[in-house]
């Protein structure tokens, strides 16, 4: 994914098929990419892009959600993959810390595997990770110590609560590695994007396109929605903008 760093918009040339087309990026940098994508952006628009760009299975399993409404996440996944263990182990919690200290900034902790036995993630991993600057945490799996992690301000998506330890139940066997969550195949470095709507991944291979894409429609859909309140009919709307 290209980061640029010499004007607020730049003008870039994008291949779809055998088509050129100029485009706009809105974004100076990585920071400012990801902050534009928390403030404009929403998993719909996102996932409506990647649909026509021909990447249909990039969505998260629908019971992976945020522990409160109003939490939004965007940010490069940092994954981790973990396996079922039965008892004390000669390393507790495998390579948990590892995977933990080297989160760097605008990473989300992207965490699957096992079967689900307890929880993957709690109070003290949330202080690392923020301490650390990682943008947020992304299980298939549970999580514990809600009103700990709550009050840290900092999201986290999870298939619910659940109090059960880890410790002799699960551990990561490793981590920056291929994983697989429901259809959806994830690369280290690959793009998270979540809300309360769940969480979308965009291959990192196309992701400068597809999020300058889903700010365009974004923009667009706020243009069909004030014509539509304006009195014009969804059959108008749909065959003057194309978005519905």
């Amino acid at each position: 994914m290209a980061v640029h760093s010499s004007s607020t918009v730049v003008f870039r040339s994008v291949f779809e098929g055998a088509k050129r087309e100029e485009r706009m990026v809105m974004w100076k940098n990585e920071d400012e990419m990801f902050a534009l994508m928390r403030e404009k952006l929403y998993t719909p628009v996102i996932g409506d892009i990647l649909d026509q760009n021909g990447f249909v299975h990039q969505f998260l399993p629908p019971d992976i959600r945020p522990l409160s409404g109003n939490m939004k996440i965007a940010g490069k996944a940092m994954t981790v993959l973990m396996i079922d263990v039965y008892g004390e182990q000669n390393k507790p919690f495998g390579y948990l810390t590892e995977a933990l200290d080297q989160l760097e900034k605008n990473e989300i902790y992207l965490a699957t595997g096992g079967t689900k036995r307890c929880a993957y993630w709690g109070e003290l991993l949330t202080a690392t990770a923020k301490k650390r600057g990682a943008a947020g945490a992304v299980l298939n799996g549970w999580h514990r110590d809600t009103p700990q992690v709550l009050e840290q301000n900092w999201p986290v998506f999870s298939c619910g609560c659940y109090a059960q330890d880890s410790s002799v139940r699960t551990q990561v066997v490793q981590y920056r590695c291929q994983i697989e969550i429901g259809q959806v195949t994830v690369q280290d470095g690959d793009i998270v994007f979540g809300d309360i709507d769940g969480a979308v991944i965009i291959p990192k291979e196309i992701a400068e396109e597809v999020i300058t894409k889903a700010l365009e429609k974004a923009a667009g859909e706020k243009q069909v929605r004030k014509a539509i309140e304006n009195g014009m009919s969804a059959t108008e709307a749909f065959s003057t903008f194309g978005i519905l």
